[in-house]
């Protein structure tokens, strides 16, 4: 993000007002990498972790109430680059729904019940937020996955940050996994050892989320002189361009829950900020909160070329969180 921040000083900040809006569902889809699964196959506490050298474990596995911890690297999300940890436990339920020695009876056969917790940071190490997800891994993906979902039944249950209160549904692909570790090997060679990967697809509902606000009856989106954006003063292509919304989730410095942004520093927005002209990407210059506004941000961002003239749709996204999609007219 560039280090242009330019801010409306006058008051009429305070006079914007909120349309109704409606979250809609966002799609966050998590790679990660180096993931290992740590076999509770000892039940010394002391031989955990003593092992510096790659392990095996031996085959056939139990079926039956089997634990382990998983770990892994995330590495992107939505294809942009971050940083992570993915952590899960897991218990092989084993269920059958056939008489099978040894293994649950059930009407429906799943494998384990998993949960997942998945701390986002970007890029640059600033820490976003976590999701927490739970649920059985199925053989096959539920009624209202998401899309490609190929195994994986977990809901999402909440989250920290700006992904506080998010609620949903998950799932992964089907590909490769987590390698199999025993609880003795180093976790501290994770990154050394060769491990697996696989990719998690979230369709999460926010509780906050990006909202732009409106001035005059229209989108608070103005010029860089900071007239609003009308049909008789469309935006140009290549011009700096701000947009003022609520939503946006933690800042640094953050502020207490109900206070005001400060004048200096400028509160900076820490989760990765989205602006959609048209559906085409635009560069986003500076996402701040507005000094002396509670829950007000002032997005600047540069006008997209290749946006076919007339009301153009858009969209601010704050950690891959997107807003409902607002007006605005383009020459």
């Amino acid at each position: 993000m560039h280090n242009f921040i330019k801010i409306w000083i006058t008051p009429f900040f305070l006079t914007f007002g909120l349309a109704a809006q409606v979250p809609l569902p966002s799609r966050i889809v998590l790679e990660v990498e180096h993931y290992v699964e740590y076999l509770e196959d000892t039940t010394d506490p002391f031989k955990r972790g003593s092992n510096p050298a790659l392990t095996t474990v031996a085959r056939p596995l139990p079926n039956t109430f089997l634990e382990s911890d998983h770990l892994a690297d995330i590495v992107t999300v939505n294809g942009q680059a971050a940083k992570g940890l993915m952590y899960g436990s897991a218990r092989v339920i084993g269920t059958t729904t056939s008489s099978t020695p040894g293994r649950p009876i059930a009407d429906i056969s799943t494998s384990t019940y998993r949960s997942y917790y998945f701390q986002i940071l970007n890029a640059d190490g600033t820490y976003i937020g976590t999701i927490f997800a739970s649920g059985l891994q199925l053989g096959n993906p539920p009624p209202g996955s998401p899309s490609g979902v190929e195994l994986g039944e977990y809901a999402i249950v909440g989250g920290s940050g700006v992904f506080q209160g998010v609620r949903g549904q998950a799932g992964m692909v089907n590909t490769v996994t987590g390698r199999l570790a025993s609880a003795s090997e180093d976790p501290s060679q994770r990154r050394v050892h060769p491990g697996g990967k696989t990719r998690f697809i979230l369709s999460i509902y926010p509780m906050v989320y990006p909202q732009v606000l409106t001035a005059n009856g229209l989108p608070a989106i103005t010029h860089a002189d900071f007239k609003q954006v009308t049909a008789a003063a469309p935006a140009v292509a290549g011009e700096i361009l701000s947009v003022f919304t609520s939503g946006m989730g933690p800042t640094r410095p953050g502020v207490e829950p109900g206070a005001s942004f400060p004048q200096s520093p400028l509160a900076v927005v820490t989760s990765p900020v989205q602006v959609t002209v048209g559906g085409v990407p635009a560069e986003v210059l500076s996402a701040v909160g507005y000094p002396g506004a509670t829950d007000g941000c002032q997005v600047n961002f540069k006008m997209p070329a290749g946006v076919t003239r007339g009301n153009a749709q858009v969209r601010v996204s704050s950690a891959w969180i997107g807003g409902v999609p607002v007006s605005m007219p383009v020459q």
